[in-house]
C-alpha cells in the first residue's frame, strides 16, 4: 500500500464521474433476476457499486469542500485506485457468498460450486478492465479459504458484509488518526448500503 494517505487538504473531480453515474443508476427500474448469467452481473455490478460509492463517500465527507483540489496528486490517486480495487474484491465474495446462500436457503438450491465459478469469471474479466492480477490472486485465495469455512445455511444471517467493511476502513487512504475515528461510521456506510443491495436482489430473485 502507498504511504501516502490524505490527511484534510489537497485532490480531479472527473474521478467522481463513476461514484456520480452509480448512485444515478441505483435508481434505475431493474429486471428480474433469473438465471446464472443475470447472478454474475449483478453480483459484479451491484459489488462495483457499493465499493466505489462507499469509498468516494469516505473521501468526500473527510476532505469537505476542497475535495476537487486533491485529485491532481498523482500519489494519492494511485492509492485511491488500489484502495478501490482490493475493496471490491472482497465485497465481490461477500454479495457472491449471500446470493449463493439466500438461494440455498430460499429456494433450496444445491449447485452451490457456481458460486466458485461465477467468482473467477468476475475477476478473470477484471484483469481487461484493469484489475492487477496480484490483487485478483489474493482475492482467489481468499475466496478459497473462506469457501472452505462457510456455512450455506446460515451466511446471510452471520454478518454477511462484515469483512468487506472491514475493507474499506483498511484500504481507505486516510490519515490513521482521522480513520481510527471514523471506525464506526466507515463501518455501518458500507453495511447500510449492502443493505440497499439486499432488498434490490430480494425483489427481483426469481430463479
Amino acid at each position: 500500500m502507498s504511504k501516502y494517505k490524505l490527511t484534510w487538504r489537497d485532490l480531479k473531480f472527473s474521478d467522481f464521474k463513476v461514484y456520480l453515474f452509480g448512485l444515478f443508476k441505483a435508481f434505475i427500474p431493474k429486471k428480474k433476476l433469473k438465471d446464472l448469467n443475470d447472478l454474475e452481473e449483478f453480483i459484479q455490478t451491484k459489488s462495483a457499486w457499493v465499493a466505489q460509492v462507499t469509498l468516494y463517500s469516505y473521501l468526500k465527507t473527510r476532505m469537505g469542500t476542497r475535495y476537487v483540489l486533491h485529485f491532481e496528486n498523482d500519489e494519492f490517486m494511485n492509492s485511491v485506485n488500489l484502495a478501490k480495487w482490493n475493496i471490491y474484491a472482497v465485497s465481490l465474495q461477500d454479495l457472491t457468498f449471500y446470493v449463493f446462500s439466500y438461494l440455498k436457503i430460499k429456494f433450496n438450491y444445491q449447485d452451490l460450486e457456481k458460486a466458485n465459478q461465477i467468482f473467477n469469471n468476475i475477476l478473470d474479466d477484471e484483469i481487461s478492465n484493469g484489475m492487477p492480477e496480484n490483487i485478483m490472486e489474493e482475492a482467489k485465495k481468499n475466496f478459497d479459504e473462506r469457501l472452505k469455512k462457510i456455512n450455506w445455511d446460515n451466511q446471510i444471517n452471520d454478518y454477511p458484509f462484515n469483512t468487506s467493511a472491514l475493507s474499506l476502513y483498511q484500504w481507505a487512504p486516510i490519515a490513521d488518526e482521522l480513520k481510527t475515528l471514523d471506525r464506526k461510521i466507515v463501518l455501518n456506510s458500507m453495511i447500510l448500503k449492502w443493505d440497499i443491495i439486499k432488498k434490490e436482489f430480494d425483489e427481483r430473485i426469481e430463479i
